[in-house]
């Protein structure tokens, strides 16, 4: 009797996980440009963006600011489509309970909490606070040019 043997190959894919600070977000779908290529490659599910309700709501509250409504108004763009489809992009996790960490701005510990709890490979900021601080818990904080190379996302 013969037997065969038969390989199964299994292709396991990492996709790295990010958490955006609200600025960044905010960038990234007012005005698109570097931030804006992270929004395209998640929704290429070449990466995977994290946010939470405190994220989403602080995120929420300014693109919803008169000088930003009027701005894309006049660009034919409505902010709660913009904020909608972000929130839709976005896996949603409950903030981590930390100790307080950027004493300087202690609302920036939010951005940190998502990390920790999404498990996030990167924290992508413009933020000095958490730039200055480098990683938190072993999770790097990156400029969205920084992730980009890091990546090897293409910046079109």
């Amino acid at each position: 009797m013969r037997f065969k043997l038969r390989l199964t190959l299994i292709v396991l894919r990492f996709v790295v996980r990010l958490v955006l600070d609200s600025n960044t977000a905010l960038s990234a779908l007012i005005w698109q440009g570097v931030p804006g290529q992270l929004i395209k490659a998640a929704r290429r599910g070449e990466i995977e963006l994290f946010s939470s309700t405190p994220l989403l709501a602080e995120l929420y509250g300014v693109i919803t600011r008169d000088k930003f409504t009027k701005n894309l108004e006049l660009r034919g763009l409505n902010a709660q489509v913009l904020f909608a489809g972000y929130a839709s992009l976005v896996h949603t996790v409950e903030p981590a309970h930390i100790s307080p960490t950027i004493t300087r701005d202690p609302s920036d510990d939010a951005v940190l909490a998502c990390a920790l709890a999404a498990r996030a490979d990167f924290i992508i900021s413009g933020d000095a606070h958490l730039l200055d601080l480098k990683q938190f818990q072993s999770i790097p904080t990156l400029t969205a040019t920084q992730a980009l190379s890091t990546l090897g996302i293409a910046n079109s």
